[in-house]
């Protein structure tokens, strides 16, 4: 359930706010020595201001590398070359984008409950065979399935909490 949360708020850093910031790049796999690395480990990232994002390979033979893969992916943000480094300009956000990323924001939300939903029915089958074996009493087994709600409930507020917080990010003006 952890893991869970974890890609969720993965996830939702990749989500554009309006300002800038190295979660909307550093996972974006790039194509370096026959590999495909995430960003993140082939080069610096920085945010120098509010609007820019920096990014300085380690190897600058890569930099068309990195310029294509940005490009090309579902961000829609076009980097600039400048010398050994990359500019990404992060322009403001229309209304209009950013009900978009706030609805964005809300599916990956679901995503995740349906995860948990999905654990929690695993944990479920594993109560009702543990009871069909006699290894639970049926007083035990009810009281793990109450176990189980209660922390599905808890991580669920947890999703919320991340998706909300995310919403307002991208919503402020």
């Amino acid at each position: 359930m952890e893991k869970v949360v974890g890609h969720l708020q993965e996830e939702l850093k990749g989500l554009r706010t309006g300002r800038a910031s190295t979660g909307l790049v550093e996972n974006i796999k790039i194509e370096c020595y026959g590999d495909l690395s995430p960003l993140k480990q082939i080069a610096i990232l920085s945010t120098p201001d509010t609007q820019s994002i920096l990014i300085k390979p380690y190897d600058p033979s890569i930099i068309s590398n990195i310029e294509k893969a940005i490009s090309q992916s579902d961000i829609g943000l076009m980097p600039s070359v400048e010398g050994k480094t990359l500019r990404i300009v992060i322009p403001p956000l229309n209304e209009e984008r950013r009900k978009k990323l706030s609805s964005h924001a809300k599916e990956f939300g679901e995503t995740a409950k349906v995860s948990l939903r999905n654990i929690r029915h695993e944990a479920n089958k594993q109560v009702d065979k543990e009871e069909k074996d006699d290894v639970l009493t049926e007083d035990d087994a009810k009281r793990a399935k109450d176990d189980i709600q209660k922390i599905i409930h808890e991580f669920e507020g947890k999703i919320n909490d991340s998706v909300k917080k995310k919403i307002e990010e991208i919503l402020k003006v």
